[in-house]
């Protein structure tokens, strides 16, 4: 079988392709790289022991896009592609829209005109209305998301939503994530984003290895029990593997279907910072500054329904997550940028 990952050089991505690999598929990674590395893909590549196709494209160019899924017979898609953060979300609003939800379009329209009915959505928490009751089911309430990024990611679903409604052939799942984190345990493969990070663990990591010298915690006065954001923190690996049993879930079989990918807990950030230093040893020197724009205080999953319905769950604990993304950073202090070219 053969899938098709859009921006699947990325950090979940490249992880998602290990797994597919592992598993047997065939994989045709589609990226343009404006916030990945090759690289990741070649190290999946050896970890592995098996190849995999690479296209360098944007997600809006349809035609392309129609070509890849035509020539490689891909038989379906994880749409992974698009701009992720928060913050400079709430700066270039006009470019998530663009690249999420008009990506997503482009994606649609050479899925049909290919003939490819299959796809799993990668979308996030982001989406929930703000609330106080936790934790998140697949059935609260979605609202007007705090920031762009949760916007476009709610607007593709609803667009998911009436394309499946018009063409009940589809077969589609919504996969939304809480907070991806840590790296594979070979420290070969992680997250490695382009300048200053915008998630936690990266910053954390980047502060310890001396790339960052102090790492800014936005807010200590949210309604959590130290003050700082509470999220629900799941290993890139079992997101990955959350990956792999949706596919097979939908493969063959028509529907559309949302499920929430998280641990099912939530830890807040000092908490998070206390594990990373408690596993590796290291101090991590942290300021408090205002709030970011676009935040929430507290988000956490109950993903019950994948469990019972994908016959997943997340295997790997908070300290596990930290060992992990720290034997990345310590291995690769510049990243992807360690490796010769």
């Amino acid at each position: 079988m053969v899938m098709l990952l859009t921006g699947g050089a990325g950090y979940i991505g490249s992880h998602t392709a290990l797994v597919l690999l592992e598993a047997g598929y065939e994989v045709v990674v589609y990226d343009n790289l404006s916030n990945a590395s090759r690289e990741s893909l070649r190290r999946v590549e050896k970890l592995t022991g098996r190849s995999l196709t690479f296209i360098e494209a944007d997600i809006r160019d349809t035609p392309r896009l129609q070509q890849a899924l035509t020539e490689h017979q891909v038989d379906a898609v994880i749409h992974f592609a698009g701009l992720k953060a928060v913050g400079e979300s709430t700066q270039k609003p006009l470019a998530y829209y663009e690249n999420n939800v008009g990506g997503t379009l482009s994606l649609c329209e050479a899925m049909r005109a290919a003939e490819v009915r299959t796809l799993v959505f990668s979308s996030s928490a982001t989406v929930y209305a703000e609330s106080d009751d936790m934790p998140l089911t697949e059935a609260a309430p979605t609202g007007r998301p705090t920031n762009p990024y949760g916007s476009s990611k709610l607007m593709i679903e609803w667009m998911l939503q009436d394309l499946y409604a018009a063409n009940p052939d589809w077969s589609i799942a919504i996969l939304r994530y809480f907070n991806p984190a840590g790296a594979h345990e070979s420290g070969e493969i992680g997250e490695d984003p382009n300048g200053i990070p915008n998630n936690l663990l990266p910053y954390v990591s980047q502060v310890a290895i001396g790339r960052l010298p102090q790492l800014s915690i936005y807010g200590d006065d949210y309604p959590t029990p130290d003050g700082t954001g509470v999220r629900d923190y799941i290993h890139v690996m079992d997101l990955a593997e959350g990956h792999l049993k949706a596919a097979h879930a939908i493969t063959d079989k028509a529907g559309l279907h949302t499920w929430n990918l998280g641990a099912g807990k939530g830890h807040s950030v000092l908490e998070a910072v206390r594990a990373f230093e408690r596993v590796s040893g290291r101090e991590v020197p942290y300021q408090i500054v205002g709030r970011r724009p676009g935040d929430i205080a507290q988000c956490w999953a109950n993903p019950h329904k994948a469990e019972t319905e994908l016959d997943w769950q997340c295997r790997r604990t908070i300290d596990d997550i930290m060992a992990d993304a720290w034997r990345w950073q310590s291995q690769n202090p510049q990243g992807y940028d360690d490796s010769p070219a």
